[in-house]
């Protein structure tokens, strides 16, 4: 079956900074200029496309937007640049594919792009959703083990190609809808994710009006790189000292959830670009129809700020509702007074991870005969505080520890016995020969299984199955998914289970936690690779998934570069955090009875989600036990806690 990717990669929203980013580059010539940051979200319109493999680049769609055009030519470099040169939409995907074929062995690519709601020419940078877009569908289409900056760095580039001049602000549409704190220093760039504490609400809208967006951006070059005139140094002031300052604080209200402050800054960062930055080029960036917008009382009433977007002029304008309601009401305001179409943002937290998964309805069997007297999951292990407890109390601690509020354990109907009874009170006369201090532990297995539900698996058909029993209990909330014969030493204070759960805060995205193997290990493990996404080398962008492989073909395709350890591979080892999406993934295979060696895999799941929204891997700081065979419960009761 041929490979079919389904991508979106949304439009961006610079929030603060604009401008920031191409002014630093000018620090090659000129040390004392100071670096760029901004503040820029992708938004919750975008382009969505499906990609399959060819030996020619095509774009193509019904859609209006493209009047019936398509774009179709050789993998030859030359003829790509000399598209990218023309100039039109076109442009940016041929720049991107030139600059592709230049560097790395691929074939092409038909690019279907199935809906573009993203406004055109509005300062949300569609030709950079574009670019992304094309360099996302190269990169998983042939495996280049690119992570996000990777990403975002070839789009950059080939739309260098073109004659559009961006920023690099442009491609933070990479990281998707969230947003992120961006450092411009000459040519490098540096991304940093922004915690959400409280909701936030946009509204994005096109002003009607005219501007020159190539003549705002030559005037403002003329002050750099080094500054003559007084208006000159206000510009290269405005976009330095006072924007760097201006965005250490929006940081801060924004992850205080201090949405009133976020909203004065921004009436703070237009004030400051007016009187700073507008005077080097007068007629375009006067906005006429801007500061019309911005003097409305009507709309104060509904807003927190409000300032121009992108190069600014009357190009586009955004808007910090007060909440949701004063957002519809702002939308269907600007609507009937300006004939303006409002779109919206939300910005919100990343969802806690509150519950957690443990499938257990296993049958034992390479721990037989013992487990016909007790589960596995019962089978007892000495504790770092010298208690002989379960494996399953073991992994309920810690999660209580990593603030797991619900746990549902997956069993098979006739073994709910053996757990109600460990969760049960103990007789008054077994009370009394406790301790003091095991009285209070005996509370707390009370109150650890207060938090248990049961999901049935009734038929075993594969881990997938196990866990979709599981997604009601899920609902439309991240849950962290434990295997129930393993057991997690952490190296410091937060747990393995915290760690992951705060990785996942970080990112969004679906997660699986690894370990390394041995080369000569692999064939018994579902190996994954892929690229770092961060300098710690704990976060990896997953980029290929395979079941047990050869060891040839794990040497060829599937190490994984280290800064300082040469070349690894990497296991999933026992735990994940499943995204909805997964639960929709294993839904299908379900219904078509998509299996793999006769059983719904959960590895099948992931990997299409891989494919369509992305999977993150993540070494945590410490140990995994495994308690599932003979020699590794020995290897366990020996060594773990000591």
């Amino acid at each position: 079956m041929d490979k079919k990717l389904k991508l979106f990669v949304p439009g961006r929203l610079c929030l603060f900074g604009e401008h920031s980013d191409w002014a630093s580059l000018h620090r090659v010539m000129n040390a004392s200029i100071i670096p760029g940051h901004a503040i820029v979200t992708g938004v919750e319109q975008g382009i969505y496309a499906t990609v399959t493999m060819s030996d020619k680049f095509i774009v193509e769609s019904e859609i209006p937007s493209f009047k019936n055009e398509s774009f179709e030519c050789e993998m030859d470099s030359k003829k790509l640049r000399e598209t990218a040169q023309e100039g039109g939409f076109f442009s940016y995907v041929a720049g991107v594919a030139s600059y592709v074929n230049d560097h790395y062995r691929v074939k092409g690519l038909r690019i279907h792009v199935d809906e573009m709601n993203l406004p055109i020419k509005s300062g949300l940078s569609s030709s950079a959703a574009i670019c992304v877009l094309v360099a996302r569908a190269f990169n998983e289409m042939y495996n280049l083990q690119l992570n996000t900056m990777g990403e975002m760095n070839i789009a950059f580039y080939g739309e260098q190609r073109t004659p559009s001049r961006c920023g690099r602000l442009d491609q933070a549409c990479a990281f998707g809808v969230m947003p992120v704190n961006m450092t411009f220093d000459g040519n490098e760039v540096f991304v940093d994710k922004i915690k959400v504490k409280r909701p936030l609400y946009w509204v994005f809208s096109e002003l009607n009006g005219s501007k020159d967006t190539v003549k705002i951006l030559s005037d403002l070059n003329k002050c750099y790189p080094f500054a003559e005139t007084e208006i000159e140094k206000n510009v290269q002031r405005a976009l330095g000292t006072e924007n760097e300052k201006l965005i250490e604080r929006a940081v801060k209200a924004i992850e205080a959830g201090d949405c009133e402050s976020v909203g004065a800054l921004m009436t703070e960062a237009q004030k400051m670009f007016d009187t700073l930055v507008a005077p080097a080029s007068p007629k375009e960036l006067a906005s006429p129809e801007l500061h019309r917008v911005l003097a409305d009382e009507k709309i104060k009433e509904y807003t927190y700020g409000a300032k121009g977007v992108g190069s600014q002029g009357d190009g586009s304008v955004q808007f910090l509702a007060k909440d949701e309601n004063s957002r519809e009401q702002l939308i269907e305001y600007i609507k009937e007074k300006y004939n303006m179409e409002g779109f919206r943002l939300t910005l919100k937290p990343e969802k806690k991870v509150r519950k957690a998964i443990i499938p257990v309805a296993g049958f034992g069997t390479r721990l037989y005969p013992e487990t016909r007297a007790i589960k596995k999951e019962f089978f007892p292990v000495i504790d770092r505080d010298g208690y002989v407890k379960p494996v399953i109390m073991n992994l309920l601690e810690q999660l209580e520890e990593s603030g797991i509020e619900e746990v549902c354990l997956v069993i098979g109907e006739e073994e709910q016995a053996q757990y109600d009874a460990f969760f049960s009170p103990l007789s008054q006369e077994h009370i009394s020969k406790l301790s003091e201090e095991k009285r209070a532990y005996e509370e707390k297995i009370l109150e650890i299984g207060k938090k248990i539900t049961y999901a049935y698996q009734k038929e075993r058909k594969g881990f997938g199955h196990a866990v979709y029993q599981c997604r009601e209990f899920a609902g439309n909330e991240p849950v962290l998914l434990l295997l129930g014969d393993m057991i997690y030493e952490s190296f410091e204070e937060r747990t393995c289970s915290l760690q992951l759960i705060e990785a996942y805060e970080e990112c969004g995205k679906t997660m699986i936690s690894m370990q390394d193997v041995p080369l000569e290990s692999v064939s018994h493990y579902g190996i994954m690779c892929g690229k770092w996404e961060n300098s710690n080398e704990n976060l990896l962008k997953i980029t290929q998934m395979v079941e047990k492989p050869d060891i040839n073909y794990a040497k060829d395709c599937l190490k994984v570069r280290t800064k300082s350890d040469g070349d690894k591979y990497y296991c999933a080892y026992g735990q994940y955090i499943l995204t909805p999406e997964v639960f929709e993934a294993l839904e299908y295979n379900i219904k078509n009875n998509i299996t793999t060696k006769g059983e719904i895999q959960l590895t099948d799941a992931l990997d299409s989600v891989r494919e369509t929204s992305g999977i993150m891997g993540f070494v945590f700081n410490g140990k995994v036990y495994d308690v599932g065979t003979p020699d590794m419960y020995r290897e366990t009761i020996a060594n773990y806690g000591r």
